[in-house]
């Protein structure tokens, strides 16, 4: 088999968040940081699955026997075949954070827009692999919920739900977990992706609920690098996206402070993840999209 060189680096590129920005769609964007993804790795994941029950239908002349559903016979003295449908190995609940603060952005990339970037091509992966998935978007609240399928049309439902033209404001995100942790009645994989921006011993207690059900989790912790860094260098005035409060101050007189605040805060995280068997994985707008999808597949392949 001959490789292209030159397909292979210009497919590529498009796991450089930037370059996903400049096309069009949301289907084109997921579409082709999986082909990056997959070029670069030599290689089609591929999972297999297994067969589920889906309905019945009347018995025909040269149906196969084994198929028959005798216990129905027995209620309603006519021969029906159960007909089956295949069933992924994996559900995935991919949750995303839509508040006001993902929209913040120091360069051409948001946290909301790299985030969508992220869940529409794990969306397009898992049902590329027969795999099931949902997204969930909230602010304060639940605003979206579209439960897992792994249909074809499925995958335009999801992409557009995903195709995000407005923001909510607050962030409240305990409640949501809890709310989402009730109503999935299948165990699997959630997938969060938000920067956390709230009280983190509330957070933990939602994550704790999913994992009190059986649930598999991957938190995608994402921040903008001037959010961990904070290179500001004159008399700057910080507003709260989603309070709107404000401050004026002279950077270096925090910069230390709100340096070691956020170090803590990613410490606790990672600890606290650890402890619970959660998969943390803080990610940065500046980072190519691959990442991401590595620690999906990682996770992925330990579930198989």
């Amino acid at each position: 088999m001959r490789y292209d060189i030159n397909q292979s680096n210009n497919k590529k590129k498009y796991l450089d968040p930037e370059r996903v920005a400049m096309l069009d769609s949301i289907s084109l964007k997921a579409k082709m940081v999986v082909e990056g993804y997959i070029i670069g790795q030599h290689r089609s994941p591929y999972h297999g699955f297994s067969v589920e029950f889906a309905e019945h239908r009347s018995y025909e002349p040269g149906d196969e026997i084994r198929h028959i559903d005798w216990k129905l016979y027995g209620k309603t003295n006519k021969l029906y075949i159960k007909r089956y449908e295949e069933e992924t190995n994996l559900r995935a609940h991919l949750i995303l954070d839509t508040s006001k603060s993902m929209t913040y952005s120091s360069g051409k990339i948001s946290k909301l827009e790299y985030g969508s970037y992220l869940l529409a091509a794990l969306s397009y992966l898992m049902i590329s692999q027969q795999d099931a998935a949902g997204v969930v978007l909230f602010d304060e609240s639940i605003r979206s919920f579209v439960p897992p399928k792994s249909t074809s049309s499925h995958l335009n439902i999801l992409l557009n739900t995903l195709d995000v033209k407005s923001c909510g404001v607050d962030t409240n995100i305990e409640p949501v977990l809890h709310e989402m942790a009730e109503k999935i009645n299948k165990r699997g994989l959630v997938i969060i992706i938000s920067d956390l921006f709230d009280n983190p011993n509330n957070i933990m207690n939602g994550l704790k609920h999913f994992r009190h059900n059986k649930q598999e989790v991957i938190i995608f912790h994402i921040l903008d690098k001037n959010e961990l860094e904070f290179n500001f260098n004159s008399r700057t005035q910080f507003i709260d996206m989603e309070s709107g409060k404000n401050i004026t101050t002279e950077p270096w007189h925090i910069r230390n402070d709100y340096r070691n605040l956020m170090i803590d805060q990613q410490k606790f995280y990672k600890q606290q993840c650890g402890l619970n068997q959660i998969d943390y994985v803080p990610l940065y707008t500046h980072d190519n999209l691959d990442k991401g999808i590595s620690e999906y597949f990682s996770k992925r392949q330990k579930l198989s």
